[in-house]
């Protein structure tokens, strides 16, 4: 089950939140034998500290939360999740000093922090459970951890048992959640059905490659979300050194951050006609790989030359754009695991984007800044179309020369979606590197709540 906030009830203890500055007015307040507590156990607000303080009955009467300062909090994000993993067993409730314009999104990093992954090792719960803070939306918060959850299940899960196979089952799975109505393309039937790099990258594999192809909702404007479903990915003949295949379970993290999001979408009720389309394969090695100097003709008709097979993932997400792109829906998202380069551009905690209308942008990223969802705008650059021209063929999949990796893979998908109303993609990591508050070494979604919340205006709900 996701993490949900806790009821309220009578042994629930008071926790109040403090920073630097508020700690000696807060003492002044408390009776001598707290003051000379809180002292002499050298707490000072500093960020992510927590400390219990003993009740006249025995036992902890109440708990504080450092908070650390403004400087500090701007060098990450929940800062009172940096504290909540240090408190002792029980319920809490914010008695005081957490401000009305962070419960949202502190509330949510509390939850973000509880979050376990356990299907092959039981793990420790968290200790502290939260009551909800008074006037934030409870059901929104819960259904955006809930989306989140799925999406770091998804991508912890390693690829024995997330192959094509599994990632339909749990597309399935949240269809029939939510009343939405799916339709699934496997094997040869790619070529009939006219996805033929779909069918090209995944054939080699022995669960066969698929589309999933997802709908939701009967009204207001419409919404594509797209995933790159790369199972696992050793290189195929371009074969990745062995290093580089240890987190190839998480190239698969555009599928599962599309399922999250879509989760997110249908349990908050949003009025809009969503599709979701998963282009799920493994890019694997045998003797029906496909090979570099292949061309392969598109689902667009466009034809795209292979210089390098590690480049598989702008391969499988053309045909399905080219599909999204034929129903010219409002807007089409596209999220996937794509480059390095966009790792070597801004590290794992930042989800670059790029998009068709500069206001698109600047509304994505203002959400971004208000969810603690940090994303970062990059530019389709017209210039670079050259660099993806080979002459051979319509495309190139890998351009020679190591520079502008990611936007030129940004333009490569940009052919393929030319009768949408706009377009955004997402260059994302999908992993934390490190555990951090709310944040736990895993699977990760990226850009999901940034989106939820830029939807209303960015589709004018």
């Amino acid at each position: 089950m996701p993490p949900r906030f806790a009821d309220d009830a009578p042994d629930a203890r008071d926790l109040h939140v403090l920073t630097p500055g508020q700690l000696d007015d807060w003492l002044t307040a408390q009776p001598d034998a707290i003051a000379g507590w809180v002292r002499d156990m050298g707490f000072d607000g500093g960020l992510g500290q927590a400390l219990a303080l003993p009740g006249e009955a025995g036992g902890i009467g109440m708990a504080l939360a450092g908070y650390g300062t403004e400087a500090s909090r701007q060098r990450d994000r929940f800062a009172l999740a940096a504290a909540a993993a240090r408190l002792p067993a029980g319920t809490y409730r914010i008695a005081s000093g957490l401000p009305d314009a962070d419960a949202a999104n502190e509330a949510l990093g509390w939850l973000l922090a509880s979050y376990r992954f356990d299907r092959y090792k039981a793990q420790g719960p968290m200790k502290a459970a939260l009551v909800a803070p008074a006037g934030i939306d409870v059901a929104r918060i819960e259904a955006i951890v809930a989306g989140e959850c799925l999406t770091r299940d998804l991508i912890n899960t390693p690829a024995q048992d997330m192959g094509p196979d599994s990632l339909q089952a749990a597309t399935e799975a949240l269809a029939a959640e939510f009343g939405a109505v799916i339709e699934t393309v496997v094997g040869d039937d790619l070529l009939q059905q006219n996805f033929p790099m779909i069918h090209a990258v995944g054939r080699a594999a022995t669960r066969a490659p698929r589309l999933m192809d997802m709908r939701w909702g009967d009204e207001g404007p419409s919404l594509t979300l797209v995933g790159k479903g790369v199972c696992f990915d050793t290189g195929g003949l371009n074969l990745k050194p062995g290093a580089s295949m240890g987190l190839m379970k998480k190239d698969m993290g555009g599928a599962a951050t599309v399922l999250g999001l879509a989760r997110m979408i249908m349990a908050t009720g949003l009025k809009l006609r969503l599709r979701v389309l998963i282009p799920a394969v493994e890019n694997n090695v045998s003797g029906d790989s496909f090979r570099p100097g292949d061309i392969l003709t598109s689902r667009k008709g466009l034809t795209v030359e292979i210089n390098n097979t590690d480049a598989e993932g702008r391969l499988v997400l053309a045909d399905a754009l080219a599909l999204a792109d034929e129903e010219e829906p409002d807007l089409v998202v596209s999220m996937a695991t794509l480059t390095g380069a966009a790792r070597v551009a801004v590290g794992p905690d930042l989800a670059p984007f790029y998009a068709t209308s500069d206001l698109m942008a600047a509304q994505l990223s203002d959400a971004a800044g208000a969810c603690a969802d940090p994303v970062w705008r990059m530019p389709f650059w017209d210039p670079y179309e050259a660099k993806i021209e080979p002459g051979i063929a319509d495309l190139d999949n890998a351009p020679s020369g190591g520079f502008a990796g990611s936007i030129t893979a940004a333009l490569f998908l940009r052919r393929f979606v030319e009768a949408s109303g706009d377009y955004l993609h997402f260059d994302i990591y999908g992993w934390q590197p490190a555990s951090a508050p709310a944040r736990p070494k895993g699977g990760t979604g990226q850009g999901a709540r940034a989106l939820l919340d830029a939807l209303p205006r960015l589709l004018s709900l």
